[in-house]
């Protein structure tokens, strides 16, 4: 209390030995600000509507495919039991800034995943796989190493945020290769590469799962599988300072993976 007198320069209470009183320059302070206290204890108070109903708004950023396979199901689940939140997805394969975009989070593979985010998988690891169609393979060799590929015609898939064609990864023989596809086809994501094999194209690189339910029903035949490896499943990432968000809380809790 000194200290708030010095720095005001007026005396605010009067001092004795029995008792302590206010002088009217601390009378007329008291007055005029224990609104304003009241008014804070007020708005404390009403914060805990939050904690009983949270709400707000979130705007996420997804693949496709991680919406496809592994979203979806949870978010019906996460509005269902938070009624007050609402939730933007927008789909996109660009590795873009969330913050500059205004976005709260994004999801993509963990390899992407800028550096300095607070990052958790929401899918198991991703196993890729090189496919093509029973069609196709009537008229073309089954590769039985990378190398072979290039006898074929590769569907590529062009990243938007650099223009540039994905690479196809493999290991053998406990090195990493890459190998640039080269052929007829080129789109702007997996399913157009899927359906592009599906239509007997040629061969696409693409997540094991947005192939499988064709895989399994004999539309389309997975090669190479001792060649392809498994990549980090997909993480959702945001900035360490949106982590006291109580809707982005509850949204990472839903989607993580359990």
């Amino acid at each position: 209390m000194r200290l708030l007198e010095e720095r005001l320069g007026v005396t605010l209470l009067t001092r004795t030995t029995r008792r302590v009183v206010p002088t009217p320059a601390g009378d007329y302070l008291l007055q005029n600000i224990q609104p304003l206290f009241d008014e804070i204890e007020n708005r404390m108070s009403s914060l805990d509507e939050f904690r009983k109903c949270p709400r707000g708004n979130l705007r996420i950023t997804v693949t496709d495919e991680s919406l496809d396979f592994f979203l979806r199901p949870r978010i019906a689940d996460f509005l269902k039991n938070y009624p007050e939140i609402s939730l933007e997805i927008s789909t996109d394969l660009r590795l873009i800034d969330i913050v500059d975009e205004g976005f709260d989070a994004g999801v993509r593979l963990g390899e992407l995943v800028t550096q300095g985010m607070i990052s958790v998988p929401v899918s198991p690891d991703i196993p890729f796989a090189v496919i093509g169609s029973p069609t196709y393979f009537k008229n073309h060799a089954i590769p039985k190493t990378p190398a072979r590929l290039q006898e074929h015609n590769c569907i590529g898939v062009r990243l938007p945020t650099h223009g540039k064609i994905y690479p196809w990864r493999f290991r053998q023989k406990g090195k990493d290769l890459k190998f640039q596809p080269v052929g007829q086809f080129i789109c702007n994501n997996v399913f157009g590469a899927r359906d592009a094999c599906l239509d007997g194209i040629g061969l696409s690189y693409i997540p094991k799962i947005v192939a499988e339910e064709h895989i399994q029903n004999g539309k389309l035949i997975s090669v190479l599988e001792p060649f392809c490896p498994t990549h980090l499943g997909f993480h959702l990432f945001y900035p360490r300072h949106h982590r006291h968000s109580m809707p982005l809380s509850l949204f990472v809790e839903e989607m993580k993976l359990k």
